[in-house]
């Protein structure tokens, strides 16, 4: 049995970069789908100093279940899984590889809301299936056209950069935003829903978001308006969203993230006309997955040696 510290990963692996800076540890790997009662049942057997969270999350018992715990680091920018306010009340350090993803996930929104105004997705299927729409079908062009994105840290900076360089206005919402290029121009959400021809959510999920696009902010847009969302599913009440692209109001809707993952089968958004899904992927590249594995790796090591200085 090793006699080193353990680091618990709620996943499968950990890109050998990352492996490597946690030579003086013992990496133990939760699994591919682990819920929330196996990382505690691995904490308990384990006793990690601490945790670099990828998949499911970390509550209070986890932190019961493991008492040498020091530090919860996320595998990514979003602690919405993670208990924070237990961690406080224990005083173990949360941390987040913030911005390690930022490209891959700004991306990913930017093909969505492409995907959307170019009608990709229809339009290859039609091709797939023998039809040549070239006569009746008209793409929407987005430069000259509004994006408004909530959210202004390092990912919808990076969006706002690629919508900016394509010739569209920016605006957008962030109470914490400090700083702006002069291509972005600060709004309350009251101008995004007025003005935006498509709204980008890339806003952490808190308790006071939640449902921040629902039926009464949705009727408050611009009619066809398009949302993307590569941020948290939360952000969004759903069957409010399923009766705006029913009647129109909302053009279409790209979503990465949803209320349930896995998401549930059948869902209500399967098969329906004028969305575009993928499963949560926007920030799973190659690249991302070494940056956001390194940095969880290094905001583990970082706490870890505050911690000791401190006791020290």
């Amino acid at each position: 049995m090793s006699t080193q510290p353990v680091i618990l990963v709620t996943g499968a692996d950990l890109a050998p970069q990352a492996l490597a800076l946690l030579s003086d540890f013992e990496v133990v790997f939760a699994g591919k789908t682990p819920q929330l009662s196996d990382v505690a049942a691995l904490a308990r057997q384990h006793n990690p100093v601490g945790i670099i969270v990828r998949y499911s999350g970390v509550n209070a018992e986890v932190m019961d279940a493991a008492p040498a715990l020091r530090v919860i680091s996320k595998h990514g920018s979003g602690t919405d899984t993670i208990d924070k306010a237990a961690a406080a009340a224990r005083g173990i350090v949360v941390t987040a590889a913030v911005g390690a993803n930022a490209a891959a996930v700004a991306e990913q929104a930017m093909a969505m809301l492409l995907a959307c105004a170019k009608s990709v997705v229809q339009l290859n299927a039609r091709m797939h299936d023998g039809h040549w729409d070239k006569a009746t079908h008209k793409s929407l062009e987005l430069g000259g056209r509004t994006v408004g994105l909530v959210g202004l840290g390092a990912i919808g900076l990076r969006f706002a950069t690629m919508a900016h360089a394509m010739g569209m206005h920016v605006i957008g919402f962030d109470p914490f935003a400090k700083n702006l290029p002069e291509y972005v121009t600060a709004v309350d959400l009251a101008t995004i829903w007025s003005e935006a021809d498509a709204i980008s959510l890339h806003c952490p999920l808190t308790p006071e978001n939640k449902g921040l696009l629902n039926a009464e902010t949705l009727a408050r847009c611009k009619p066809g308006v398009i949302v993307v969302n590569t941020a948290r599913g939360g952000l969004i009440d759903e069957p409010a969203l399923l009766a705006a692209v029913q009647s129109g109001q909302v053009g279409m809707a790209a979503l990465d993230s949803f209320c349930v993952e896995p998401m549930s089968h059948p869902h209500i958004f399967h098969h329906q006309p004028g969305f575009v899904l993928s499963p949560h992927i926007g920030g799973v590249t190659s690249d991302a997955y070494v940056n956001m594995g390194v940095a969880a790796a290094r905001n583990t090591l970082d706490a870890l040696k505050t911690l000791v200085s401190a006791i020290h």
